[in-house]
């Protein structure tokens, strides 16, 4: 097992453990599997201002997170969105709680964010769970703002805050 900083070579493998879940789930809202170089440019683009992490078991990526912009505006510069995918035959095994301790722990050691965000489509325990675990606290619910699969779909966010506010 191994954590680290992921490559834009590894786009690929990223690609693989996300596509099921735009095909097979609603927790991404997105319908359509990115392609490979679209799916590159947004690494690259994340990775120019945050850390994004694979984590490895044998050569072979399990699962990812990263850190993303949270809204436009320059106001919110101080504020980051995170996530966390977890190849499916892989789940239940602490990589999502490794990789995200990993990824709380840069974004707090780089001193520019102050609190994370976190939105999860509705049913989802298992994430609600682990966010809860990284002591995360409910904000409040979007009810019906995504439609996939011919149905409704609420997302719960939740906040962290990772640093002292001044």
């Amino acid at each position: 097992m191994s954590m680290r900083k992921a490559a834009l070579a590894d786009s690929a493998e990223i690609l693989s453990i996300y596509a099921p879940y735009v095909t097979d789930t609603c927790i991404t809202f997105e319908t359509e599997v990115p392609t490979i170089d679209a799916f590159t440019a947004r690494i690259k683009n994340i990775m120019s201002n945050y850390p994004c992490l694979v984590y490895e078991e044998n050569g072979k990526i399990l699962g990812y997170a990263y850190a993303s912009k949270h809204r436009e505006r320059a106001a919110y510069q101080y504020s980051a969105d995170v996530s966390v995918y977890v190849d499916q035959a892989y789940h239940r095994r602490g990589i999502g709680k490794a990789l995200y301790a990993k990824l709380l722990e840069i974004l707090t050691e780089q001193g520019r964010i102050y609190t994370v965000y976190a939105g999860i489509a509705l049913p989802n325990e298992k994430s609600v769970g682990l966010h809860k675990a990284f002591g995360f606290k409910e904000v409040g619910i979007y009810h019906n703002v995504g439609y996939k699969f011919n149905k409704w779909i609420d997302v719960i966010w939740l906040e962290k805050s990772i640093r002292a506010y001044n």
